[in-house]
């Protein structure tokens, strides 16, 4: 276990722009996560760890079995420079961003400009639990790599499989697989979705502030809602995504 003692250390440095850098997480193909309950959920999803960084005097990681993984110690000034939390007990870990399986995807949430690190975070996370096979960020999504989006995916990030495609890629995509897309809108011709067959579709879910744009509902085979109580104003993002999700494990046990 070595220790590093100064910003400037390379490993320091990589770990530091992993935090920071969208692109820079792109072209490594890894992302940073932080705290241990994370590493233990990557751990037992046999996730790539490539690297660990430990406060001082912190306790010995639990890596994946027989991983050959460097890990290496910090006294508290460089690891705060580098963990984008505060007061975080760590550990720090590097992981390599997961592979798209081969099998096509049968259910596809797809998520539309949403912003908010924390709904996309949380969206991932009711996916995995769902068993949704794959979630598509079209358009200008938070990154779901971004360290406020790991964390609130809560290690969904290790089983959950993602793609980020243009519309253009995601129309394409959709043929390829033969699926049809619904579009969940507050509209006067959408459909209830408890009446609606989502066993073998995608669901798409828009920003939280203006829904999804014009040009996504012209790609959709048809609307959908989730009814609620008249007067009710809509739900939150990540709320309806929930629901509809669960609406589409249910067709997968149907199925």
């Amino acid at each position: 276990m070595e220790r590093i003692t100064s910003r400037q250390n390379r490993q320091i440095r990589f770990l530091r722009r992993l935090a920071k850098e969208r692109a820079f997480r792109r072209e490594q193909g890894m992302f940073l996560c932080d705290g241990e309950k994370l590493l233990t959920e990557a751990a037992q999803n046999n996730a790539a760890v490539t690297m660990v960084l430990l406060r001082e005097g912190g306790a010995a990681p639990t890596l994946p079995v027989g991983a050959d993984v460097p890990v290496y110690t910090a006294p508290e000034d460089v690891f705060t420079y580098v963990s984008p939390l505060e007061n975080s007990p760590g550990p720090l870990f590097a992981v390599k961003i997961p592979a798209l399986p081969e099998t096509a995807p049968r259910r596809v949430i797809v998520l539309e400009n949403l912003q908010d690190p924390g709904n996309v975070g949380t969206i991932l996370r009711t996916a995995a639990a769902f068993g949704c096979d794959l979630a598509v960020l079209a358009g200008e999504c938070a990154d779901p790599y971004n360290p406020k989006t790991v964390r609130a995916a809560m290690g969904a990030l290790f089983r959950q499989r993602l793609i980020e495609l243009p519309l253009s890629g995601l129309a394409a995509a959709l043929r390829g697989w033969g699926l049809p897309l619904y579009g969940a809108a507050l509209s006067a011709d959408a459909a209830d979705v408890t009446d609606t067959d989502l066993s073998a579709a995608a669901v798409a879910v828009g920003n939280e502030g203006h829904g999804l744009s014009r040009e996504l509902l012209d790609l959709c085979d048809g609307k959908i809602i989730i009814p609620m109580a008249p007067g009710s104003e809509s739900l939150n993002a990540a709320v309806a995504a929930s629901i509809l999700l669960w609406e589409m494990s249910r067709g997968r046990k149907q199925a």
